[in-house]
Order: C-alpha cells, then structure tokens, then sequence
C-alpha cells in the first residue's frame, strides 16, 4: 500500500512539474452527462474525464476555466484559455484566430422533443408559431430559417439542463437537447414524465481544437486525443455515463 501510494505521489509531482497548466475552457451550459459543475468546478462526466486525461498523457496539469458560453470563443483569441473540447467547426464559419483541430471524436445528435405524448414525428416546418427552447448561445442550423422567418421563436436558457427543466414544467410544448442528456434526464423521472424525441434535427461529429501557440504542446495534445480515439479510450469513457448501448461510432456504423 505504501509503495501504491508513493508511485501515485510521484507521478503526481512528476506531472505538476512537468510544465505550465493546460487550460480547458469549460462553457456553464454544459450539462450531465457531459459535465457535472458544482461550485464552479467540473468534478465528473464525459468531458471532464477525456480532458483529465488528456492533461494526464500530456504529461501537465490540467486547468478549468469555466465560463458563459458568450465569453468562450474571446477567452480562447485573448489566450485565457488553451483548448476546447465538444466543439464543431461548422459552429465557427467566421473563427478568427490560429487554432488547430482534432479528429472527430464522437457524433452527437440533436433533437426536437416535447413532453410524453402519443409517438409520432413532428417536422418542426409544420409547427404552429410557437416558442421552442434553446441554450443561449448555441447554434441550430436546421432551424434558424425558422426563426429568422418569425415562424418559430428561440426561449434562450443558460443551460441544456434548464432547457430540459423549463419543457418539463410547461413552459413551452417543444425544445432541442442533446441525445446523451436528454436520456440522462429521463432517469430521474418515471416512465410517464419522460420527456420524449420526436426528430433528428442534425448530427454533428464534435471533437477539440487549440490555440497555435509555442507555449502549447499542440502537437503533442493532437497525437494524444488521436490515441485516446484509436485505442477506445473515448468511447470508454462514455459508455460509464450512458450505459452499454452501441457508442456514436458504433450506431453510424449500423
């Protein structure tokens, strides 16, 4: 035990001192089970494992920044921060900036749902004019027509989780969630509370990119998510929080 625990003491000096932090920006919309934030701090999920261990192989400690989806992109140009993960490079057309970009790391749909009702598809061109609810913030490609032609109207939330909360309340009769969190809401209800998917509205490969910059061991984090990919580490690491349902490589494959 005392040999167990000394190993563990060195490898975490070895780490400290292995280099200057590397600087994760954490967005406070996040939401289980991607992040869990207590007191400002991401303790668990599916991200906060991947970049833990990211830091980890690199060889450096890792730092979390967490901040207002607005204030994210201005924190990565200024250098705040280093790297941001769960991230799509068709949600910053007009990045400014030198950043490089991992390999996907996983597929993510997005989904229009509403409270438990009879099962039926529900083509959001065909809704009456209503509020839907959305993050504030985050992009919905399939639906800003709809928005900008005053056809549907975005109820901004700071995170997926109110989002969830709101639809559940009656706030309004539809909102777009994430799959993996719309399932890890559904826990915690009974069968008939569920909130339910009625269409795919797009599916987007997600992974990191970083800022180009020779304080940062870009291409050492580049070859680690590449190896944590290959070997099955990544999609590991999801199936401890949605459970042994095929992963996003998996169901594409299908």
């Amino acid at each position: 035990m005392r040999l167990a625990l000394g190993a563990l003491l060195l490898i975490s000096l070895n780490v400290a001192a292995a280099g200057a932090p590397l600087r994760f920006v954490v967005p406070d919309s996040w939401a289980m089970p991607m992040v869990q934030l207590e007191r400002g701090r991401p303790t668990q999920g599916i991200l906060h494992d991947v970049m833990v261990s990211l830091a980890t192989q690199v060889g450096v400690p890792a730092e979390f920044h967490v901040l207002p989806r607005g204030r994210v992109q201005s924190a990565m140009e200024h250098g705040e921060v280093d790297i941001r993960c769960y991230a799509a490079q068709s949600w910053h057309p007009n990045q400014s900036g030198d950043y490089i970009w991992s390999i996907p790391l996983w597929t993510q749909p997005d989904v229009l749902i509403r409270r438990q009702t009879p099962l039926t598809t529900v083509d959001p061109a065909t809704l009456p004019r209503q509020s839907i609810g959305t993050v504030l913030g985050y992009s919905y490609p399939t639906l800003q027509p709809l928005f900008d032609a005053d056809r549907l109207h975005r109820e901004d939330a700071r995170n997926q989780e109110q989002v969830l909360e709101k639809l559940l309340a009656g706030r309004y009769r539809y909102a777009v969630s994430n799959q993996w969190t719309l399932d890890w809401f559904n826990q915690r209800l009974l069968p008939d509370r569920q909130l339910q998917g009625v269409t795919v509205l797009q599916e987007q490969s997600v992974g990191c990119y970083v800022r180009n910059d020779p304080k940062v061991p870009v291409q050492r984090i580049l070859r680690t998510l590449l190896r944590m990919k290959m070997s099955g580490e990544i999609d590991d690491i999801i199936r401890l929080y949605v459970g042994d349902g095929p992963t996003t490589d998996e169901a594409n494959k299908r």
